[in-house]
């Protein structure tokens, strides 16, 4: 097993070398991905840019006579990706590391995001200091600010390169001692405003002897917990905290994009699902908001985070939403709805309680969900009881999986 070094061996040549001296003088194995579209390699790689071209169904020869480098570094992602996934499967693979510009953080951190998580995977990149969200999405991508540009070895360079290929060496070092889990795990969401719902529903399974893991309802959480369902990682699902669909339908800030309460039903997983949050659409500082929903309701939670109440008829929506998705769920699913409030703030005399919203929202998953069971409570989202209560089912529905 080796580490992937995936890199451009035409214009980073010496700095690959030095890299690689590294993590060889600790004993550990490298593997080069050639993904240069330039010049001849300057060191023999394990995987060709012609094998790379292949794998993302062209040639090397085609790329160069396009005479477009930015196309030709995204064919050699998706050409890396699929190596990177072949090298993987194979067992050849122990982590992936790269380094380099604009160009190569691209290929690089989209080979890094076909590789399942928990597999090292660090990028020493110059763009690392800036906005990481379009190379790292959901995945656990360590990323490395360069400080200097990646030419040429200097004082600067060869410790900021050593940093990160030790910071590598030692993740694959270190593998042995996590021990992995043999309990059923299941994901719950989490936003600070249902938190302590979520804990209280922690509390509850992992008393019951199952492993949980919570994600927090940013985007990005959300996509990882869809992620990790997709893998087959996850056991079960609690979904307390469905507020990603409302910045997917709004516009907001912590969008998981249109696929978000999905994965579960499609991979047959038992899961219960609540409307938690669905009350808010995210923005960040007030400044940043759309001029479009300048007569709306807003709650400052933080000076970086603006919330915005939904309205009667985007609750409409959102229902049916959450009802149609759940509809198509080939395995056990309940819906819980907390009358009371879905939210800390739809809470009676906070600023968000809406009862004619939230009627909009119940009314329009009570009338359009036909498959999964439905539970209604007379009880606040956060009330020790509801937790309670969502957590039992998932409970009984984890037990059904594989009886007959």
């Amino acid at each position: 097993m080796s580490v992937v070094i995936i890199a451009t061996l035409d214009t980073k040549g010496p700095e690959i070398q030095f890299a690689r001296d590294v993590l060889e003088e600790r004993g550990l194995d490298t593997h080069l991905v050639d993904v240069g579209v330039m010049d001849p390699p300057t060191i023999e790689p394990g995987t060709t840019r012609n094998v790379v071209a292949d794998r993302a169904g062209t040639t090397i020869e085609a790329l160069v006579d396009a005479g477009d480098r930015g196309s030709a570094m995204q064919r050699m992602g998706e050409g890396a990706a699929v190596v990177a996934e072949e090298l993987h499967d194979s067992g050849e693979l122990q982590a992936v590391f790269g380094l380099g510009g604009s160009g190569n953080t691209s290929v690089a951190t989209r080979a890094m995001r076909a590789i399942p998580y928990g597999v090292p995977k660090v990028m020493l990149s110059t763009m690392a200091s800036g906005d990481v969200q379009p190379y790292v999405q959901s995945r656990d991508i360590a990323m490395m600010y360069s400080v200097a540009d990646i030419e040429g070895l200097n004082s600067i360079t060869r410790r900021i390169i050593r940093n990160a290929a030790l910071a590598v060496g030692g993740m694959v070092e270190d593998a042995a001692t996590v021990e992995p889990g043999d309990k059923p795990v299941i994901g719950i969401t989490m936003f600070g405003v249902t938190t302590p719902c979520v804990q209280r529903a922690r509390e509850q399974l992992e008393s019951r002897g199952y492993e949980v893991v919570v994600f927090h309802a940013t985007g990005t959480g959300g996509r990882a917990l869809e992620n990790l369902i997709d893998q087959g990682a996850i056991d079960g699902v609690l979904d307390v905290t469905t507020t990603e669909l409302a910045d997917e339908l709004v516009g907001g800030a912590l969008s998981a994009g249109p696929n978000r309460l999905e994965a579960a039903g499609d991979r047959g997983i038992p899961q219960v699902v609540s409307v938690g949050a669905l009350d808010m659409v995210n923005f960040g500082p007030s400044e940043t908001i759309p001029n479009e929903f300048a007569d709306r309701q807003f709650h400052q939670h933080n000076p970086e985070v603006t919330l915005m109440r939904t309205t009667p008829a985007e609750n409409a929506t959102l229902g049916h939403t959450l009802a149609e998705k759940l509809n198509r769920a080939t395995g056990p699913t309940a819906v819980y709805l907390s009358r009371e409030g879905i939210s800390m703030l739809d809470a009676a005399g906070e600023p968000f309680h809406d009862e004619a919203a939230d009627r909009q929202l119940f009314d329009a998953v009570r009338d359009h969900l036909t498959g999964p069971g439905l539970e209604e409570c007379e009880l606040h989202i956060n009330d020790p009881a509801f937790a309670e209560a969502m957590a039992n089912h998932l409970d009984e529905l984890m037990g059904t999986v594989g009886s007959s």
